[in-house]
């Protein structure tokens, strides 16, 4: 009896030890400016909740790498069958936990159903289940009523999470039972995210005993807080931050690739000027958008389709819409003056000055003129709503998003029969090298058409101490890993 009311005892201890509240010193020190307001990624939709806890609190089914590609996660290895209707999943064994419960099939079958029932955020990426099982405890089945090619991609973000299905009425907005290489030892919603090593984790420890993120709503302030050495790091930043910082004594700035597109938005609907073929394709020409991407701080490279580099399809389309003004203004002067007036150019507060030179590129032609009207985030999302817009800057960060120019009830209200047909038969791909080739016709048939001008893929910003290592630098605004973040 006494040793197990001492095993008990230790049980609760290692149970209670990183509760909230907890005064561990951290390790490293992040500075962040967006904080998740709950734990709960199933209800948190927000990037924030998605960013921090996947690969560090919570492991997915597959996952990706710097480079975007999937790679095995809690799944070793998958195969899909030649129809592409059915999935076949093969577990790792001996996987725990945080509070020591198995992990198994029988938990992924129940994580996917959850989903499912429960609506979460971007379900209808799993596309249309027939049925998930689980024959064995390492294998999951997963049969589709049609095919999927993105669903294991889906599967590598929030709807790959495995949870625990013996803790199904835990309190997840303010606790995590995840399998990754951390446990949430403190959570201040809108102030701090306290993680702490899990030393029962099934792969390579974290090498860091605690990694504590701290919220900055300030930028000024988190730049301080880099150089007098309160935060060891910060993690994205914004291209004026680091372009600040770089070159401090005792701080380092790097930048990686994302697959967040900036575009100049077309509303393609009846009522626009932009319903019209040539018009569009008048304005992509006037647009200089590699001049626009070698100006831009955050700027990656000129993009010029709707598939930036790191995602399945992608095809250098630049060459399409060389800036030619003469060519612009030849294909201007097809439309009288009483047709070709005033175009409306609606954005918020954070792209005025890209807005600005769009507007001053555009009226080098004698017509038309430009209406730019800057936004409260409030005014433009009602604006963008009611379709009140011809023109818009933007961003996309999402990888397989560009079938969005596909559904012609989406914002842009681009309806092209063609393009919608060659997007069907890219989602009825049955395997990976199918599906490439046919994004990558869909996405040239869009940007031939100009049903928008894409103009630069986005690059993010690390700062950290030069004691740091160990952390991603690509992708850091969708996922950021740090089993190997470190200090010297």
């Amino acid at each position: 009896m006494a040793l197990g009311a001492l095993v008990v005892v230790g049980w609760t201890f290692m149970q209670n030890r990183f509760q909230p509240g907890s005064s561990l010193d951290a390790d490293v020190t992040i500075g962040i400016d967006d904080m998740p307001q709950s734990l709960d990624i199933r209800s948190d939709s927000s990037a924030a909740a998605e960013r921090l806890l996947v690969d560090n609190v919570y492991e997915t089914l597959v996952t990706v790498d710097q480079d975007n590609k999937l790679q095995p996660g809690l799944a070793t290895s998958w195969k899909t069958s030649d129809d592409g209707l059915t999935v076949t999943l093969t577990l790792q064994s001996g996987v725990t936990f945080s509070n020591g419960h198995t992990l198994d099939a029988s938990d992924a079958v129940w994580s996917l159903q959850q989903n499912v029932t429960n609506k979460v955020a971007d379900v209808d990426e799993l596309g249309d289940l027939a049925s998930v099982a689980n024959p064995n405890a390492t294998t999951v089945v997963i049969t589709l009523a049609k095919p999927n090619p993105t669903l294991l991609r889906a599967l590598s973000g929030r709807l790959g999470i495995v949870y625990d299905s013996e803790s199904s009425s835990a309190d997840y907005q303010r606790k995590a039972i995840g399998s990754g290489p951390f446990t949430v030892a403190d959570f201040q919603p809108g102030h701090s995210l306290k993680l702490a090593r899990s030393d029962t984790y099934h792969g390579t420890k974290a090498a860091s005993n605690v990694v504590e993120f701290m919220q900055y709503s300030d930028a000024d302030a988190l730049s301080k807080a880099l150089t007098d050495g309160s935060l060891d790091m910060a993690a994205p930043v914004s291209a004026s931050t680091a372009t600040g910082l770089n070159g401090k004594d005792g701080l380092t700035v790097k930048e990686g690739a994302t697959t967040d597109k900036v575009l100049l938005a077309y509303n393609n609907g009846t009522d626009s000027l932009l319903s019209d073929e040539q018009a569009r394709k008048a304005f992509r020409y006037q647009i200089d958008a590699a001049g626009i991407a070698s100006a831009q701080p955050d700027a990656a490279g000129a993009l010029g389709g709707p598939i930036s580099l790191l995602e399945p399809g992608y095809e250098d389309l630049t060459g399409l819409y060389p800036h030619d003004e003469n060519q612009a203004g030849q294909m201007f002067s097809y439309f009288g003056a009483q047709y070709l007036t005033t175009v409306n150019l609606v954005v918020p507060e954070e792209y005025r000055s890209l807005a600005e030179t769009i507007k001053q590129q555009i009226e080098r032609q004698p017509r038309p003129t430009v209406n730019l009207e800057v936004l409260s985030d409030e005014d433009y999302a009602k604006r963008i709503k009611d379709g009140k817009w011809e023109l818009t800057v933007m961003s996309m960060d999402g990888t397989d998003d560009a079938g969005i120019f596909a559904d012609p009830d989406s914002m842009f209200h681009y309806d092209h029969t063609e393009a919608q047909q060659a997007y069907a038969d890219a989602r009825a791909a049955t395997n990976d090298a199918d599906y490439e080739a046919r994004m990558k016709a869909y996405a040239r048939l869009i940007s031939e058409d100009a049903a928008s001008d894409w103009l630069y893929t986005r690059k993010c910003f690390t700062v950290a101490s030069t004691k740091v290592s160990g952390y991603p630098t690509s992708m850091i605004n969708r996922r950021m890993p740090l089993a190997g973040l470190t200090v010297k």
